[in-house]
């Protein structure tokens, strides 16, 4: 005999969690001078751009795929709607849409700056090149009327049985590597 239990909703299969690669696979983008997030930057012992776009159907997103970062620039409106921009900033990893929720131009070019007050770091936001609006990195709110960002949750996971070798100090004591981490990305779950 089943059981339904009417206060337990099921998880919506467009909210599933996909892998968004490893750590290792993203530069840390540290300086707020102006760094566009789809420029080369340094990344371990090579370049790669400051962000990955992934395309993430609204039905199912466990079918989530990386996207050419020249394609998601020139995408249609519609695209960019089902586009997810990961990026780490300042040592934080963050997802958010790829589309700006003002005027429809691609985050990805789009530049991380730390919100401060007297020289204390209150956030971090992202300024659309387009016609210069901000985003709060981490509520999504604009900076000029009720335009919202919609930000995806992000997760750090370990993988399991992957290990790098680390030189010197490394962040498992007693042992010469330490765990390879995976970013994963959903959407923002709605309550209620």
């Amino acid at each position: 005999m089943s059981f339904h239990n009417y206060f337990v909703i099921p998880s919506r299969a467009g909210d599933r969690w996909f892998s968004a690669g490893l750590t290792t696979s993203y530069p840390n983008i540290t300086a707020s001078s102006g760094t566009c997030l789809s420029d080369l930057l340094p990344c371990k012992d090579s370049v790669a751009p400051g962000c990955k776009v992934f395309h993430v159907p609204a039905t199912d997103s466990s079918h989530a795929v990386e996207v050419v970062l020249e394609d998601a620039v020139t995408a249609t409106f519609a695209e960019l709607g089902e586009q997810v921009v990961v990026f780490q900033y300042q040592g934080k990893f963050h997802a958010i849409d790829h589309r700006c929720p003002h005027s429809s131009y691609p985050l990805s070019r789009g530049t991380p700056f730390d919100i401060e007050d007297f020289g204390v770091r209150l956030s971090a936001a992202i300024r659309c090149p387009k016609h210069d609006w901000s985003f709060d990195l981490f509520r999504g709110n604009g900076d000029r009327g009720n335009y919202q960002l919609k930000i995806w949750e992000v997760q750090l996971r370990p993988v399991a049985g992957a290990e790098i070798e680390s030189e010197g100090d490394s962040k498992i004591e007693g042992k010469g590597s330490e765990m390879e981490i995976a970013v994963w990305v959903r959407r923002k779950q709605r309550i209620g």
